[in-house]
């Protein structure tokens, strides 16, 4: 039975509870919900959102409409004062509840029981996550709020209307994600192509036909260059971030957005913007897209709040070499990001150079498994086996002190015949760092003395009557005098710390310090992360092959370049009895005895041997000797008793 008067009047009904209720007058085709006394008592939310900021300058009839339905409720029969708009979402996407307030507003009031009809211009505007559109009609559902679009009225508690919804809500997702991707395959063709790029990092400029090319200022494109040559040079990003700061050195970087879009700015370096400069392609004239994906599951517990993670480079949907100019060659990016990962604290990565005591952590292999050897320093630097460390397997550790000493050795070993080469390259290599430190103060300085002078003429340039730009301007133009003076003071400080040229005698400091290496190998001031990095330039790694009954150990040292040399040493063990001489050993102190020789006979005699003690350096002591003849008449038969 229809509703509908064919004169098209809301004939008065009553509800099976015998709660009055008004049917409202719809179009033909349109659907309408009963609304009762009980709804029109209530409050009638319009929820107003557009997805983004472009829509709501773009799309004003859109916006219009949906306030439009202030109006419609006002005919429904709501009192305008019991008519509430929620528009705190505008330029937030339905795609999840998080980062919209005003939908949680709306939730909040409708279970609070003070909604009676909640109005979207389309259901896609409530929400277009099915999770989140489900929860609302429960909710509605539970406290007998309706639900109305420019298609009708729907009653959440009616079967019909609920399938009419639920169908609506799937469609809307649905419509979502197959904008979503229409939009994603548009920008993935343009990438292919190698035309998509939106903003270019520090050192780059993007024109305004599209063409990215090499920053035009001179200090932009030296101080770039200056972070991959120190990073070339030092090997570690920690170390080139502390060098920068250190010097204070500023990057160039270009306003991407607002008003001052493509202007210089000389900001502090951080460690994300180094991250960013050392991991990005385009320093090597590489063009790429794809570099990260959404971690959904970080960003799901961040209440949505996008969170990026870097996908291995073979997972890149585009990569095309050679496109733009570049400061490095691919070959040494891809060095970078090798170096790079080595120095990550990972179980399978050498590691950077660190304060440890152990000199060889990274390098150290064993022998038995092929494993990476662990330094531990719960009391000394003790290099264990990983397999030994994670499964418990009988692989062996060894003392640190023995390996490096023999490593040490060698290394020192390898660099004498090369000690005025050193020298020479060391004193070149400190002269160059010097210069281009104080070609970087110079530009500074420059650059500060051009915005003094520029300020100095608008000042000039101002008509004296005109007395509020002339204070502005003479304020503006002491600031640039007062950062200029500023900066001539630091300058001097670092040419007081730094000259420009070496001097004579610390040319001849160099030089003898470089031929003799040991003495500047085993100095107070060589810290252990430089000996870490001095062998590392030589050593590739280094093999060990411990056994557990013997002391000895065979050592294989693979060099930097094919040469192995293979070396025997005598390690720290733990008992007499991990000896392999020891039966020798209680034999010759049994001899010794026999032969009527004193406690202090017997401990010279061994020492001159040459006999080798478990542990400590310093050869047979009495009490050593002692403790051994007391194992001697632990195993002699003890006589039988005679019986009494």
């Amino acid at each position: 039975m229809s509703n509908h008067d064919p004169t098209g009047h809301s004939p008065e009904a009553t509800s099976p509870e015998g709660m009055p209720q008004r049917v409202v007058p719809t179009r033909p085709g349109q659907r309408s919900a009963p609304i009762t006394d009980r709804h029109l008592g209530q409050l009638a939310i319009v929820y107003v959102r557009q997805s983004s900021v472009q829509q709501m300058f773009d799309h004003q009839e859109s916006r219009a409409r949906q306030y439009a339905l202030a109006d419609h409720a006002a005919a429904l029969g709501w009192p305008r004062e019991r008519i509430l708009v929620i528009d705190e979402d505008q330029g937030r996407s339905g795609r999840t509840v998080e980062q919209r307030p005003g939908f949680q507003r709306l939730l909040a009031e409708v279970t609070m029981d003070h909604v009676g009809l909640v109005l979207g211009l389309e259901l896609s505007r409530l929400s277009r996550s099915s999770k989140d559109w489900y929860h609302l009609l429960e909710v509605c559902a539970i406290f007998g709020t309706l639900l109305a679009d420019q298609d009708g009225i729907y009653d959440t508690n009616d079967t019909n209307d609920r399938l009419v919804l639920g169908l609506k809500g799937t469609m809307s997702e649905v419509e979502l994600v197959t904008m979503r991707n229409r939009l994603e395959r548009g920008k993935l063709h343009k990438a292919e192509r190698g035309e998509l790029i939106l903003n270019v990092p520090g050192g780059y400029l993007k024109r305004h036909d599209g063409e990215v090319v090499l920053d035009p200022d001179e200090q932009v494109r030296s101080t770039v260059q200056l972070v991959f040559d120190q990073f070339d040079a030092l090997g570690s990003f920690g170390k080139v971030y502390r060098y920068l700061t250190r010097n204070q050195i500023l990057l160039g970087m270009r306003v991407q957005r607002g008003p001052r879009r493509g202007e210089l700015e000389w900001r502090p370096l951080t460690r994300a913007m180094l991250g960013r400069m050392l991991h990005h392609p385009i320093y090597a004239g590489a063009y790429s897209y794809g570099r990260r994906r959404v971690d959904r599951k970080r960003t799901a517990a961040n209440a949505g709040k996008l969170r990026m993670q870097a996908v291995p480079m073979s997972e890149w949907k585009v990569l095309q070499r050679d496109r733009f100019p570049a400061y490095i060659t691919w070959e040494s990016y891809l060095a970078n990001q090798q170096r790079l990962q080595q120095n990550r604290s990972w179980p399978d990565a050498v590691g950077a150079p660190r304060a440890g005591l152990a000199l060889l952590p990274g390098l150290l292999i064993c022998g038995a498994c092929g494993r990476r050897m662990h330094a531990g320093y719960r009391t000394k630097a003790k290099p264990e086996c990983m397999r030994k460390k994670l499964e418990g397997s009988d692989c062996c550790g060894l003392g640190a002190m023995a390996i490096d000493e023999l490593v040490g050795r060698q290394v020192l070993r390898a660099l004498e015949p090369a000690t005025l080469e050193l020298s020479l390259q060391a004193i070149q290599n400190i002269t160059k760092e010097r210069e281009r430190l104080h070609r970087h103060w110079q530009q500074r300085l420059e650059r500060a003395l051009q915005e003094a002078q520029r300020a100095q003429r608008q000042y000039h340039a101002v008509e004296p009557e005109n007395r509020l730009v002339v204070r502005s301007l003479e304020h503006r133009w002491e600031e640039t005098l007062q950062t200029q003076q500023a900066l001539q003071e630091d300058y001097d400080r670092f040419l007081q710390e730094q000259p420009r040229q070496l001097h004579a005698d610390e040319e001849a400091r160099i030089v003898a310090l470089a031929a003799d290496i040991p003495t500047l190998w085993n100095s107070s001031l060589t810290t252990n992360a430089d000996r870490k990095e001095i062998v590392r330039l030589l050593v590739e790694r280094v093999v060990v092959h411990v056994r557990a009954d013997s002391e000895r150990t065979e050592v294989l040292i693979s060099w930097r370049g094919g040469p192995t040399t293979r070396h025997d040493m005598d390690r720290s063990v733990a008992r007499y009895e991990s000896l392999s001489g020891y039966h020798q050993l209680l034999a010759r102190i049994q001899s010794l005895r026999g032969q009527g020789q004193t406690i202090a006979q017997v401990v010279s005699q061994l020492n001159k041997e040459g006999f080798r003690t478990p542990r400590s350096r310093k050869g047979y002591t009495s009490t050593s000797v002692r403790k051994l003849l007391s194992r001697l008449r632990a195993k002699k038969p003890r006589p039988k008793q005679k019986a009494i």
